[in-house]
Parts: structure tokens; C-alpha cells; sequence
């Protein structure tokens, strides 16, 4: 922790780092500023933040590309991993290892871009054995929905050995994970990118096939040859819509994000005809049971290896460069942000 100011009162002063985000006249843009608890939302766990990390949501939130805040000024964050400091809540004790993510962190509810963070006991939960604070951030939020994708599409019926299954947006922070993740669960993984630079990167990762964006023929019929057991797309639009037309008999597609657009111009045929499911993956409202699932199978048959050494690691002061540089396209993987 930063430099102590002393107490006031009996009351705790001490001045700690916080990347706060402000808005003027319509501009957004945050900084690093000295804050107190005092100056945090409220709630019953205070946390010691070991690590955050940088996720598309959070670079359309502190640059104002995205209607993400509600209201200002406003720590970042949209997840943290640490250490309680002290709890008014049953259920947690000093030095407590926990995670939090999703709910109003980082939107309305100060997140995890601070030394220290203060959040409703109901939000936190304990980091399962088999996995460090780093490592929960290298998955974080990002990685998080990865895995409840494929959660989810397992609870809808998909097995290895079914046919291949695709990931779109494969070398961004959701895909680069679900292809990891897919292949070490044995499944035959399909990555699809605009970046064909990185076609050996997602090999590395697992994906036996790599498809070029710009070389897809997407077609214009209702239904076209199916060719997927399953899919998790990370970008939404014309892939979205392309997916559905695509995908095996009683298939689903694992829906959770909007970069390359918001719109979806399909029809009721696939559902109609071939049975296929559409499922919407919110991480940030998730059940607290789904997310214990999730988090435990992290920490074992799930649980990534290269992530760990591949993701980037930068601290407060490399925040802003780091949303520029996922907002414009070009981050690989996960970046990690060593807070305290």
C-alpha cells in the first residue's frame, strides 16, 4: 500500500493507488490517483487487489467507446483476485484468498484498478485450491466466459468426438482461452481470425484447423452445409448469423460478445429445421453455483497451461496503452495488471 497518511479518528487514512476514471463535457479518460477507503463504494469485504486485468469491456468503459459506466467518477476494473483485509460479513477471514468479477464492479460499483477495493460480501468468493491470484486474472473475466461457454454448451449435449467445434475471434482474450480450453478437453477445434499472422500462435494453443476471416464465404442461404458440432463466438454480427446457418443437427453456438456488430440477420430456419440453439453467455450475472462450477473446474480438468506464460503483465500506469491497444484490434491472449 502507497504511503500513510495516518488516522483521523480511529478511522483508516491511508492513501493507496486507484486508476479512477472521469468524464468531462462527454470526454472519458482516467488517471492514477491517491484515494482513501473512505472514498470507495460501500460494502462488507475489503480486499487487498493482488491482480486485475484488462478485458474488452474494460477499455470500452475508461475510454467512453462504450456506454459501460453509469455514473462518475468511477475506479475501473471489472475484476480482482486478492487477499481479505477485513470482512463485517460472515464467511471471511484475514488473508483469505478470493476472486471477484462481473455484478456492478467497475460499471457502478468502484472495481478492481485500486490497491484496495471494498464490495458487498455477496460478490466474493474463495479461489479454489490449484489456483494462485495471477492465475485467476490470467483467466479473469475474459477467460471466465470461456469457460462458461463451453460449460454451457456441454450442458446442452457437446461431447468430444462430435465433429469439430469453432471459435471465433480465436486470438482475442475470450477465444485465445476457448481454444486452449477446448483442445485440452479433447475436442477438435476450428479457430476462425482476421489476423493471419497468428495462425501458428493458435496452432500452438490447439486448434487443428485455422480459418482466415477474409477468406470465409459465408454464403447467403438460410441454411448452408453444416459443419459444426458446436461453437463460442466472441463477436457477433455477420459470424453470428453465419454460425447458425452452419452448425450440425441439434448444434448450439455459445453467444457472448458484440465486436463485430450487434445486429443478428438470420432466419427461424436453423432453429426450426436443424434444431439449433442460440445461448446467451453473461458472465456477469452468473449465479453464484455456476460460477463455483466454472471456477472449480479452472482449477483441475480445465485448468489452461500456457495461459499462464503467455499473458501480458502490466501495472496501473500501462492501462491506458493496453485499452488503445485492445480496442484497435491488436492484443494477443490476456493482459494481466499487477495492481499492488
Amino acid at each position: 500500500m502507497a504511503a500513510h497518511e495516518g488516522r483521523n479518528g480511529g478511522r483508516d487514512v491511508s492513501k493507496f493507488n486507484a486508476y479512477r476514471i472521469f468524464e468531462d463535457e462527454g470526454n472519458v479518460e482516467g488517471q492514477v490517483v491517491k484515494t482513501t477507503i473512505d472514498e470507495l463504494s460501500p460494502g462488507e469485504v475489503v480486499i487487498r487487489t493482488a491482480y486485475s486485468s484488462v478485458n474488452y469491456k474494460d477499455a470500452l468503459a475508461a475510454t467512453g467507446a462504450g456506454k459501460i459506466i453509469r455514473s462518475f467518477p468511477l475506479i475501473g476494473g471489472i475484476d480482482l483476485a486478492g487477499s481479505v483485509v477485513s470482512s463485517s460479513a460472515p464467511g471471511f477471514s484475514e488473508g483469505d484468498a478470493v476472486v471477484v468479477m462481473g455484478y456492478d464492479l467497475g460499471v457502478s460499483h468502484d472495481g478492481g484498478y485500486a490497491e484496495l477495493a471494498r464490495v458487498p460480501a455477496e460478490w466474493v468468493l474463495p479461489i479454489p485450491e490449484g489456483l494462485s491470484p495471477y492465475e485467476v486474472m490470467a483467466i479473469g473475466t475474459a477467460g471466465f466466459t470461456a469457460a462458461q461457454s463451453i460449460v454451457q454448451l456441454e450442458h446442452n449435449g457437446l461431447r468430444p468426438g462430435q465433429g469439430p467445434v469453432i471459435v471465433t475471434g480465436a486470438t482475442g482474450g475470450v477465444g485465445s482461452v476457448a481454444v486452449e480450453l477446448l483442445a485440452g478437453l479433447g475436442y477438435q477445434v476450428t479457430a476462425l481470425t482476421g489476423k493471419d499472422s497468428e495462425h501458428g500462435h493458435l496452432r500452438s494453443l490447439g486448434a487443428t484447423e485455422v480459418l482466415s476471416r477474409h477468406d470465409l464465404e459465408m454464403g447467403v442461404r438460410p441454411l448452408e452445409k453444416s459443419m459444426w458440432a458446436g461453437a463460442v463466438d466472441a463477436v457477433g454480427g455477420d459470424i453470428l448469423a453465419w454460425l447458425t446457418r452452419t452448425l450440425k443437427y441439434g448444434g448450439s453456438v455459445a453467444s457472448s460478445g458484440l465486436t463485430a456488430g450487434t445486429n443478428l440477420n438470420t432466419t427461424v430456419m436453423p432453429f426450426i429445421l436443424r434444431g439449433v440453439n442460440l445461448l446467451g453467455i453473461d458472465s456477469a450475472a452468473c449465479s453464484l453455483d455456476r460460477r463455483r462450477e466454472i471456477w472449480q473446474r479452472l482449477a483441475t480438468d480445465m485448468k489452461p497451461t500456457q495461459l499462464f506464460d503467455v499473458s501480458q503483465k502490466i501495472d496501473l500506469s500501462g492501462l491506458r496503452e493496453a485499452f488503445s491497444t485492445l480496442l484497435a484490434g491488436e492484443a494477443r491472449g490476456r493482459i494481466v495488471v499487477k495492481v499492488a
